[in-house]
């Protein structure tokens, strides 16, 4: 019973719930039924009516206000976009780089944001791997490597792969002290962890919305900050113009681009992933992240003991502050432990340094438990043989 909110009330919306013990949200949140509902209901209109596509339109632009609530952006700093990916490559490509700038990324972490920026070698941008030296990556971590010809620092907010939660509020001073931009990879904490982008100073902030906000794949959120007019997209359509023409003539004199993110937006949307995402937001706020980010540390805690009593190491952090609260990896990398879990309907990630346990907020005490006796039901866990498959999720 969680302290925090009603979470068999939540559980209830997930009835993948009744048939695995889904541990396996870092990678993808099943569809919650208001979810699916909300895609009926778009489907059904576009079945229907060929789709009222002006009350569409609208329905994008409160959805877009959510988000910016969310994140504590204004509606014109938010973007939609396909992915964390895209997000990411929008953000390297605009950032003002000349040659010769230099880049900081963390080393290991999510590959998709590190081709974004090496992509830019080719330009000749230089960009440099930093060692995570600790349990987190902070300021004092990137500090040794910055030069008059640092540009920007990128990073995940939470890793993939291990659960590091690094410290943003550091870092982001930092970059505002030193000039700097700042690209933050939010795709393991939307939804899951309180992300203010004011306070963050934040230059860009990008999200699929497949995990922590509850949508199907192909749909992400990228925010700008809108004081930042020197950033240029890499392609330009009518929909991110300050002055769209009336009569459809594209002209070389009218080529103001919108303030803020909007400039990014390059055609259609994925309108019916935004219709599921109004109502994950639904979800959200109903119970609050806060009280989703609490209750997914409680659970994380009580998994950290089972692991202990099992003699199983937790790779990455321990201490909250440097953790996530939702993602953890216990070293069992040996032989046939995914096929294992998969035998006992028990849906995980094999990671680099063993297998990946990651919840959502429908997820309880009891699926820990479970959980624990099905590790303890193979028997006594031996030393790694080998490292796990690597997942880029």
């Amino acid at each position: 019973m969680s302290r925090h909110y009603d979470v068999a009330a939540v559980r209830s919306q997930f009835p993948v719930t009744e048939r695995f013990l889904y541990l396996d949200s870092a990678y993808q949140t099943p569809l919650a039924s208001s979810v699916r509902d909300a895609l009926m209901r778009f489907y059904t209109e576009g079945y229907e009516s060929a789709g009222p596509k002006s009350v569409w339109l609208d329905r994008i632009e409160r959805t877009r206000g959510r988000v910016a609530k969310l994140l504590n952006a204004a509606p014109g700093e938010i973007a939609f976009t396909k992915n964390t990916s895209e997000g990411m490559n929008i953000a390297a490509n605009a950032l003002p780089l000349a040659p010769g700038d230099n880049v900081l990324l963390v080393e290991g972490d999510h590959p998709n944001n590190a081709y974004a920026f090496l992509n830019l070698r080719r330009k000749g941008v230089e960009i440099r791997f930093i060692p995570l030296t600790g349990e987190t990556a902070t300021a004092e971590m990137f500090e040794p490597y910055v030069d008059k010809r640092t540009r920007a620092i990128s990073l995940s907010h939470v890793t993939f792969h291990a659960g590091h939660r690094f410290n943003l509020d550091s870092i982001g001073k930092f970059c505002a002290e030193h000039g700097l931009y700042l690209v933050v990879d939010a795709m393991q904490s939307t939804g899951v962890l309180r992300l203010d982008v004011k306070a963050l100073s934040a230059s860009f902030v990008g999200s699929g919305c497949h995990k922590g906000l509850l949508t199907p794949q192909g749909l992400g959120i990228l925010y700008c900050k809108e004081e930042l007019e020197e950033m240029q997209p890499a392609y330009l359509a009518f929909s991110g113009l300050a002055n769209p023409p009336g009569d459809l003539i594209a002209r070389a004199d009218n080529m103001a681009l919108k303030p803020g993110a909007g400039r990014f937006e390059i055609g259609n949307f994925n309108i019916s992933d935004i219709h599921a995402l109004d109502a994950s937001l639904d979800l959200i706020e109903s119970v609050g992240v806060d009280a989703i980010e609490a209750h997914l540390y409680e659970l994380g805690d009580h998994l950290i003991g089972h692991l202990d009593e099992l003699g199983i190491p937790l790779v990455g952090p321990r201490a909250a502050k440097d953790r996530a609260p939702h993602i953890y990896v216990a070293n069992l990398p040996g032989e046939g432990w995914p096929e294992y879990f998969a035998s006992q309907q028990v849906r995980v990630t094999p990671e680099r340094d063993g297998i990946r346990i990651s919840f959502g907020l429908f997820n309880t005490f009891e699926d820990v438990d479970r959980f624990a006796a099905i590790v303890a039901n193979r028997g006594k866990v031996d030393a790694p043989a080998a490292s796990a498959p690597t997942s880029l999720d």
